[in-house]
């Protein structure tokens, strides 16, 4: 349901009330900070994201403070009265401190221009607040509000962001081809805030990045990724994905996303392999039982994206995408270490691809212990994300046939359990060690050792937990056969 007009007097004073409700709990850190800055004869402003926050309730202990102050004589007001403070910053003209375990960061009003070649501003200070907001990204982040030694005060939003916060819309200060021409990073934000905050874009946003979509390739990988990460972990991750894809975005930076629109999934009960995984992501989210998953819910996206290079049309219409989870998986890890994905992430993500499809060999039961075992033993520490992953892929509308595979995941879930009861399945390793196999085998530490340490844990798997004895008589009769 759309939120109501920005008319609405109600809703105003309610979001302008619930602001500075948010903003009180602060009051330790805003009153004497505006102290000092009001002594010293400069301004203070809470701006951005922290105002937009207040005004949603969702203010966190991260604070952004603008200022005419220049950042030498930040860092002076900050010394003695900061927990810390740190210049990493310093060069876009922002001081960065923390006070009762609270982030700060202080800027000095700003009215960058840019070279337009690359995202780095041509710093320049601005002689007033004005200055400053109107130089952001979009409207909802150039509100702000003047701290003094009373703490929040007046409440300063010359651009119209509380309106676009009421009907949830994004919007730009400046003309959004000007402003994604300044900083085309800003056009991956617009669909990170879809994600975050469940907005639209204004039309004229939405034709802008699409008319621009190119530009975002003189963005460095690393900010792209972050802001990818904080997409997908927005609580309307679908629809900012969504957003990237429509727009074009995701086709310069992803685009093995939008490449599965052109592919029907096997089961014909959705419009494409893109709509499929996207209903995954949502129902991998719906199964999240904390935080958002990052690993989660990258696999989720991500697991059908080898179908496109394995679709083979069959005889009488079919569709097969035959080992479409092997070449996904490694599509995963191009694509990931491409973005400078961690390698841990990278792999993590990459595995439950590949393993997200072995579920299905399962049938009604059929697979024996050493099956099982080799289930959890592959998927290791990802086991629980692999539930996850196996039940959000289903996505079948025949109510029948969907009770029907979460029973018989039910069903392996049980035998896990009943196996893990008896034997320590989250670690399946030989039942001799390496020295105990050089000394029965009368060889020295070397690739042989390895070659009888994967024998027996392959030995393992299939038979479960053995004696030593005849562990012992197991590897002899091995390497009998092998002399």
């Amino acid at each position: 349901m759309p939120p109501p007009p920005a008319t609405d007097p109600d809703r105003r004073a309610r979001l302008l009330a619930s602001g500075a409700v948010a903003l009180r709990a602060h009051d330790d850190i805003l009153g004497p900070l505006g102290s000092l800055f009001a002594a010293a004869g400069h301004e203070l402003y809470l701006v951005g994201g922290s105002v937009r926050d207040a005004l949603l309730g969702r203010l966190s202990s991260d604070l952004d403070f603008t200022t005419n102050a220049l950042p030498e004589h930040v860092q002076a007001l900050l010394a003695g009265w900061a927990d810390h403070q740190w210049d990493t910053g310093i060069d876009f003209g922002t001081v960065s401190a923390v006070k009762h375990g609270r982030q700060i960061e202080i800027t000095t009003f700003r009215s960058d221009k840019y070279d337009r070649v690359s995202r780095n501003p041509i710093v320049q200070y601005g002689s007033t607040l004005e200055d400053d907001l109107v130089r952001r990204d979009f409207t909802l982040n150039a509100m702000a509000v003047r701290i003094g030694p009373d703490g929040a005060g007046e409440f300063v939003d010359p651009l119209g962001g509380l309106d676009a916060l009421l009907e949830g819309v994004l919007d730009t200060p400046t003309t959004p081809e000007a402003s994604f021409d300044d900083d085309p990073l800003r056009m991956l934000r617009a669909a990170r805030f879809v994600a975050q905050l469940g907005f639209t874009m204004l039309p004229r946003v939405r034709a802008a990045i699409e008319n621009m979509a190119e530009q975002i390739d003189r963005i460095t990988v690393e900010r792209v990724t972050a802001e990818l990460d904080k997409l997908i972990l927005g609580e309307f991750a679908v629809d900012g994905i969504d957003a990237l894809c429509e727009t074009g975005i995701a086709a310069r930076i992803l685009p093995e996303v939008p490449a599965m629109t052109l592919e029907i999934d096997e089961h014909h009960q959705h419009k494409d392999v893109y709509q499929h995984s996207l209903t995954v992501l949502q129902q991998a989210i719906d199964l999240e039982d904390g935080d958002p998953d990052l690993v989660l819910r990258w696999a989720a996206l991500l697991h059908d994206i080898g179908k496109p290079d394995t679709k083979r049309n069959e005889p009488g219409g079919g569709v097969s995408f035959h080992h479409h989870e092997v070449v996904g998986a490694k599509m995963v890890r191009r694509r990931l270490r491409a973005l400078k994905f961690p390698k841990k992430l990278t792999d993590d993500i990459a595995q439950l691809v590949f393993l997200h499809l072995r579920f299905h060999g399962y049938g009604k039961g059929q697979w024996t212990d050493s099956a099982v075992r080799r289930y959890v033993t592959d998927a290791g520490d990802l086991l629980p994300r692999l539930h996850k992953l196996v039940r959000a892929d289903c996505t079948t509308r025949n109510k029948r046939r969907a009770a029907s595979l979460q029973a018989t995941y039910d069903d392996l879930e049980r035998r896990i359990a009943a196996l893990a009861e008896q034997e320590d399945l989250a670690r399946v390793r030989p039942d001799l060690d390496g020295n105990a196999i050089m000394e029965l085998l009368g060889i020295p530490a070397g690739p042989q050792v390895g070659e009888a340490w994967k024998f027996l844990k392959e030995l393992r798997l299939d038979r479960g937990p053995l004696s030593r004895e005849d562990a012992e008589k197991e590897l002899l009769a091995w390497w009998a056969a092998k002399s």
